[in-house]
């Protein structure tokens, strides 16, 4: 049984959002077509409240895009973005949310940031999706969504950890590519063993 995790496809990672990601809006067409072939489809929200401790607003004398160290390892600093209840946080209007066996939201707990679909940064709190599919029988994943380089990463990353057979359907993502980060991403994932398709 093959999944489709759409990873974060809100408004405010797509052209006029906080965090926009440039074509981060261009890809939903193809992902919905993608949902009418997957035996299931799992999405994923951030879901941060208003004083995450990964908005630079929340580090005095810190700008967007800096890094810091938290107590889990480095953290990228952002604008506020995707902040709980928000239109930001909301899915793009033209997914089909409809065609969702499952929501997975992350990043709600104000002490630490959440890329992975999976687990915290912290790489051991799980969001509880490995169970969920594991409790289906899913064992092949396919990725797509925003953004390539962060979120779609260390999810596709952490699920060839835990034995899944992941494919990135590349077409289908778009990245933010922070000092080189996309090429970086990219050579991560085949690394872990990823396809990048």
């Amino acid at each position: 049984m093959t999944a489709l995790i759409v990873i974060d496809m809100q408004n405010d990672f797509c052209p006029g959002g906080a965090l926009a990601v440039a074509e981060g809006d261009s890809i939903v067409s193809g992902i919905n077509a993608l949902m009418k072939s997957s035996n299931a489809v799992i999405l994923t929200q951030d879901w941060h409240p208003a004083d995450h401790s990964s908005f630079a607003s929340q580090h005095e004398a810190q700008a967007p895009y800096e890094m810091i160290d938290m107590p889990y390892g480095p953290q990228v600093l952002w604008p506020d973005h995707c902040v709980i209840g928000s239109q930001g946080a909301a899915f793009h209007p033209e997914l089909d949310v409809n065609r969702a066996d499952m929501v997975i939201r992350k990043g709600f707990r104000r002490e630490i940031d959440s890329y992975s679909a999976f687990f915290e940064n912290d790489h051991t709190t799980p969001t509880g999706l490995e169970g969920y599919l594991r409790t289906r029988k899913i064992s092949s994943l396919l990725l797509a969504g925003l953004a390539t380089d962060f979120c779609v990463a260390y999810s596709a990353i952490d699920a060839a950890k835990l034995g899944f057979d992941v494919t990135v359907c590349m077409d289908l993502c778009r990245g933010i590519d922070l000092d080189g980060s996309l090429e970086a991403a990219k050579a991560q994932m085949q690394d872990a063993g990823v396809s990048l398709a």
